[in-house]
């Protein structure tokens, strides 16, 4: 079993029951999917509709496939923009859903060995909450992940990850979240 999701059920469960006053372990927020997605902005206006050929869209799928452990799929634009020289229906980015064992294992890699290795970290930002109990991040690299190998990363590519939860609200979400690990500013 996942090391994250075994520290959920023993840990984070009990306290979260403490805290938010319910004796029903089914009304607890819990993690839903992550979902880590990227933009090859850079890669259509290199290749234009033949975004699939170029080495950056390559890369960024091998390196994806590495990080998550699971096939990305391929976004497609909804609409033409004629500023961005892009056509609608051409790829323009990659996305991985994450559920269930793989995504306690990649929330663990993540809070643990990912986040502390960004360049002048001072805590992720409390305010990224959607609303819903949502909560969405930015990392500058892939580099931050240990099974990237650095000598292969010939374009830096940044993602973008968004932590799907049952919380009923934004402070049952902060809390369910930090108690996880995950490092909030104060």
């Amino acid at each position: 079993m996942a090391r994250l999701l075994d520290k959920y059920k023993q840990e984070v469960m009990p306290r979260l029951r403490e805290e938010l006053g319910r004796e029903n372990p089914m009304s607890l927020p819990k993690v839903t999917k992550v979902v880590i997605s990227t933009g090859l902005g850079k890669a259509v206006a290199e290749s234009g509709s033949k975004v699939r050929e170029s080495k950056r869209f390559t890369e960024a799928e091998t390196q994806l496939t590495t990080i998550t452990g699971q096939k990305p799929v391929v976004t497609k634009s909804k609409k033409s923009v004629s500023n961005f020289k892009l056509r609608e229906g051409w790829d323009v980015g990659l996305m991985v859903t994450l559920r269930r064992k793989r995504m306690y294992e990649f929330l663990d890699r993540l809070i643990s060995l990912a986040i502390p290795r960004v360049r002048d970290f001072r805590g992720l930002d409390p305010s990224a909450f959607d609303g819903r109990g949502n909560f969405g991040l930015g990392l500058t690299e892939f580099g931050v992940f240990p099974e990237v190998d650095p000598d292969k990363i010939t374009y830096q590519q940044g993602m973008n990850i968004t932590i799907c939860t049952t919380a009923r609200n934004d402070a049952e979400a902060r809390a369910l979240l930090t108690l996880l690990g995950m490092p909030f500013r104060s």
